[in-house]
């Protein structure tokens, strides 16, 4: 068995075995791989993709979700202590939490594979969906050209943690301040985005929106892009800001069944977990 926490535990090799994975189960298989066992999840109430997902996709593998609200684990009680009384009855532990070393730590108490279902460090689901659905429209997709369009965060952090596994290139487009260490990094969109395929994005707290006004995606800007572009905005995004209304309009827009891979790529990585 094996736990998903930081994309940079896997190799290339595992990721194309995740895709590979999410194929068959988009063909039926795995269907009664969790007949008879239950998957513990701690989600809090904003989560909406991500949840739905997983507890369909528990479902539709044949087992029972258990859903406890995330400040669970926020109580005294020694997490080492909540694992132990877990191993008696989870045969799979997913976490939504803001603190990536709890889960670390409930990693090495647990007898049964953790799947992070997003932190303040990163987001590996999301971004191993996004990767598949890649996969699914592009040539090559680890020889396209990245742009992350936003501040260091758990999208960002993710997409680097995903371009030093697979070796793409990812550069970053962010308002000074806000960019991430080993990236290189532009002030405005116009200059950022000459030479890319593939443009993400994510959502910016209010407090920083002045800081990011160069930088909100455009149709304009996605004409600067290499032929066959494509804008890939992390939900929830908010239109007339990190992204304009227009583009969101446009053939640059993958669109929402961009995000339908969610379902069995998080299938496939529960299995992948269970099996390895």
């Amino acid at each position: 068995m094996k736990s998903l926490i930081r994309l940079t535990d896997y190799d290339v090799n595992d990721i194309y075995d995740i895709f590979k994975l999410t194929d068959e189960v988009r063909k039926g298989k795995y269907q009664s791989l969790l007949k008879g066992k239950s998957a513990i999840l701690f989600f809090p109430n904003s989560s909406i993709r991500t949840r739905v997902t997983f507890e369909k996709g528990i479902y539709l593998l044949g087992g029972q979700p258990i859903l406890f609200p995330t400040e669970t684990l926020d109580k005294n009680e020694d997490i080492k202590d909540v694992c132990g009384y877990l191993n008696n009855w989870a045969d799979l532990v997913i976490v939504r939490h803001r603190d990536i070393h709890l889960l670390e730590k409930m990693s090495i108490c647990l007898n049964v594979p953790i799947i992070n279902a997003m932190t303040d460090f990163n987001h590996p689901c999301e971004i191993l969906s996004d990767m598949y659905a890649l996969s699914k429209m592009r040539k090559d997709f680890m020889k396209d050209r990245f742009l992350f369009v936003g501040k260091r965060g758990n999208i960002g952090l993710a997409w680097k943690e995903a371009s030093e596994v697979m070796g793409f290139s990812l550069e970053q487009c962010c308002g000074n301040g806000y960019e991430m260490d080993g990236l290189a990094a532009y002030n405005n969109i116009y200059d950022a985005v000459v030479g890319k395929d593939i443009v993400c994005t994510d959502s910016l707290p209010a407090s920083v929106l002045a800081d990011f006004k160069e930088c909100q995606v455009t149709t304009a800007a996605m004409e600067m892009a290499n032929d066959g572009a494509i804008l890939n905005p992390c939900p929830p995004f908010c239109r007339g800001e990190e992204v304009s209304e227009e583009v969101m309009e446009s053939k640059y827009f993958v669109g929402y069944e961009f995000k339908r891979y969610l379902l069995e790529v998080q299938q496939a990585i529960m299995v992948y977990c269970l099996t390895r």
